[in-house]
């Protein structure tokens, strides 16, 4: 599922570019500036002087300076004090407070406040969630171009939040935004091309897209880049080429990156076989909650590859990766209940956790209840 993008300091430069702090702040002006009081600083000043205490990271100071744009009626600092009341910088997090101060801003038809807005909605931070009034606002953001807005709404119809289950029109949206250079709609798009989802299914268009994104940084483009790679889907199969781009996601902290990183280790892929090496890149992809990397790591641990047996351990990595109903690893906890391992032998527990199994499709669980 797409989640909804949020509007931060820098991302709001997409649909509006401000002046450069040397045209705000020329010679003369600032020498002014140091013998003025702060109330009397232009809104635009004092934005600027926000800005750049929050790139310092002295929020505090920035919050100073918004709040006295703000009271100027600078949509932007308005906004700039909703993101700082979002994340918790230099304030306490207060979601309810971040929604007040967007909506000033976005009443005065500043877009990324919009985007806010239509977000808070979709997850219900602050306010009610309300997928219609979501889309409300982020309609307002996209009729003013401003690609955020343009993305989310395709995210909107790709999950059917409020709006029928609608993949054409999911791609239609994120295009639009694409089209302007939105990385994570750049994203999108590929996902769609890859798994024909709106479009027909095509390779060459989905790695087309994710290099686009990809050469913003996108660690999550990146990986799948590396995926296309190594299953050799629109570009030769070259193992090599792939564990190059899972090593740029996963320098970025992506967990898919990581986890795929494992698997080339565990499976000898274009690098010498090291269980050593793939339980390390298991359990770095396992500890930011990837319920793959958890049941790989439990299998490593069960049979003793790259670290000692430890039946307890993988038991342990299995209801992690069980808690967000991976099936597979569901039976993998009903084998160790059938066996005794780890776990005192219990034919009704493991008859259970297999039933949970095979009701999310797993056909070894299915058939061993057949069977027993």
């Amino acid at each position: 599922m797409t989640a909804p993008l949020r509007a931060r300091a820098s991302t709001f430069l997409i649909a509006f570019p401000i002046i450069a702090l040397a045209a705000l702040f020329p010679a003369q002006a600032e020498a002014r500036a140091e013998a003025t009081s702060a109330p009397t600083v232009a809104a635009e000043a004092a934005t600027a002087r926000g800005a750049a205490a929050a790139d310092r990271g002295d929020f505090a100071e920035a919050l100073r300076w918004y709040r006295i744009a703000a009271e100027k009626g600078s949509a932007e600092a308005q906004f700039e004090i909703g993101v700082l009341y979002d994340t918790g910088q230099g304030v306490a997090q207060d979601a309810a407070e971040a929604m007040r101060w967007y909506q000033r801003a976005a009443d005065q038809g500043f877009a990324p406040a919009q985007v806010n807005i239509g977000a808070s909605y979709e997850a219900g931070e602050g306010v009610p969630q309300d997928y219609g009034e979501a889309m409300r606002w982020l309609r307002k953001a996209a009729d003013q171009g401003y690609a955020l807005g343009q993305h989310n709404i395709g995210a909107l119809y790709e999950n059917g939040h409020g709006v029928a289950q609608d993949n054409a029109e999911a791609m239609r949206w994120y295009r639009m935004a694409a089209d302007q250079g939105l990385d994570r709609a750049q994203y999108q798009v590929g996902v769609l091309y890859e798994y024909g989802r709106g479009v027909r299914q095509n390779f060459t268009k989905a790695m087309r897209w994710y290099r686009r994104a990809a050469a913003q940084g996108l660690a999550s483009a990146q990986t799948n880049i590396g995926y296309l790679y190594g299953a050799g889907l629109g570009v030769p199969k070259d193992n090599a080429e792939a564990m190059r781009w899972y090593r740029m996601g996963a320098a970025q902290g992506d967990a898919l990156a990581q986890f795929d990183i494992g698997v080339m280790y565990e499976k000898g892929r274009s690098v010498r076989q090291n269980y050593e090496k793939a339980v390390r890149w298991y359990r770095r992809a396992a500890n930011q909650g990837l319920a793959r990397a958890q049941l790989n790591l439990g299998v490593m641990c069960e049979n003793g590859w790259g670290l000692a047996q430890d039946y307890a351990e993988a038991m342990r990595w299995y209801r992690k990766a069980a808690e967000q109903d991976l099936p597979i690893a569901e039976r993998a906890i009903g084998a160790l209940y059938v066996n005794g391992l780890g776990v005192p032998q219990d034919l009704a527990e493991a008859r259970k956790w297999l039933e949970k199994a095979a009701a999310g499709g797993d056909d070894v669980a299915a058939q061993w209840l057949k069977e027993n």
